[in-house]
């Protein structure tokens, strides 16, 4: 619950600040047409591509991560097949891609510029600080392993290939 708060803020506060930003800033752009329209396109190939992105690794997620009876959208087994033979934060890949593609869906240049890259940076500051010590306690020495090994991100044409693979 925690987590949809702060992602809640993050969007809707950015939004706002962004709006008042853009009217003092970039008015002119903020109120054109044609890049409101060609933004909203970019907005939606990147929103297209984060939602591939997440049931792609989610169902990687659920056909290889559990064992027993879990609780939805939990794991209890390391996994280190599909993507996640090449890159240790697939998932996170498409949740970095969220703030940008809402960004240009709303058509904000400030957002673009500034509320979603500082959005990105404290997403990988989450994952440095919360996503990887939780999985280092949950999986022990075998996710210390698996960081040896395997890079939080991959953008190799085998790696992007199989994030995109229909699962």
């Amino acid at each position: 619950m925690a987590r949809i708060i702060i992602w809640l803020i993050m969007i809707f506060g950015g939004a706002l600040v962004s709006i008042y930003l853009d009217l003092k800033l970039f008015r002119s752009l903020f109120e054109n047409i044609p890049w409101h329209l060609i933004s909203f396109l970019v907005g939606l190939f990147l929103i297209k591509t984060v939602m591939l992105i997440s049931r792609n690794t989610g169902r990687t997620l659920a056909k290889y991560g559990r064992r027993g009876e879990l609780k939805r959208m939990e794991t209890n087994v390391l996994v280190k097949e599909g993507v996640y033979k090449y890159m240790r934060h697939p998932m996170h890949l498409g949740l970095l891609l969220f703030p940008f593609s809402f960004a240009f869906l709303f058509g904000s240049p400030t957002f673009i510029l500034i509320f979603a890259p500082l959005e990105v940076a404290f997403i990988l500051m989450m994952i440095k600080l919360v996503e990887e010590p939780g999985a280092i306690k949950k999986f022990d020495g075998d996710y210390l392993e698996y960081m040896k090994s395997v890079p939080a991100f991959c953008f190799r044409k085998e790696c992007l290939r199989e994030l995109f693979k229909k699962v």
